[in-house]
């Protein structure tokens, strides 16, 4: 490994371990908050490791959006977090979607593990298009792109290179560096 390699695969975990710290402030409260405090930064910073298809963004200075498909307490932890976010320069915004509803205008989706029974129709309606999907879904199941797992009280994810590929997206080597497991690599 040369020494740029090393040296940015050390700066993407510090920056992955600080958003993961910064839960840890906040021992006392509910464990499951906890536990989306750290996805939700996590979710926060994937969006500046992956290369996306001209325009998908939107026109410049329009915020970087995503949307959450969970409880409200969920998706207040990831608003609460994308305060300080910034994606591509842009802010980013959180806007809690509904059951059944096919997202328009979001680069990233995340969907809880409480809306498992949604996965397949809300990825089969998310092929192909520019939008990061991310899941915390059981391995055997269809999940998104990138998918939590906890892993001895740590938060890791797996990365499925392909159908971020099909949808025009490409992520870095730095967060496939850092991923538990990727699959599809070439």
């Amino acid at each position: 490994m040369t020494a740029a390699r090393l040296a940015r695969r050390t700066l993407l975990l510090a920056a992955l371990a600080a958003a993961g710290a910064a839960s840890a402030a906040h021992a006392g409260e509910d464990d499951g908050l906890v536990e989306y405090q750290v996805k939700a930064a996590f979710v926060c910073k994937f969006g500046n490791y992956v290369d996306w298809p001209p325009q998908s963004l939107g026109a410049t200075g329009e915020p970087f959006r995503v949307g959450v498909l969970a409880s409200e307490a969920v998706v207040e932890e990831f608003r609460r977090t994308a305060t300080a976010a910034l994606v591509a320069g842009r802010p980013v915004e959180v806007r809690r979607l509904v059951r059944g509803e096919v997202p328009e205008g979001v680069q990233v989706v995340f969907m809880s593990r409480g809306m498992a029974s949604h996965a397949p129709g809300l990825l089969a309606a998310l092929h192909g298009r520019p939008v990061l999907t991310v899941t915390e879904l059981e391995p055997g199941v269809a999940t998104g792109m990138i998918n939590f797992v906890v892993i001895d009280d740590k938060v890791r994810f797996d990365i499925l290179l392909p159908p971020a590929t099909q949808s025009g997206l490409k992520i870095s080597v730095r967060l496939l560096g850092v991923a538990r497991r990727v699959e599809g690599r070439s």
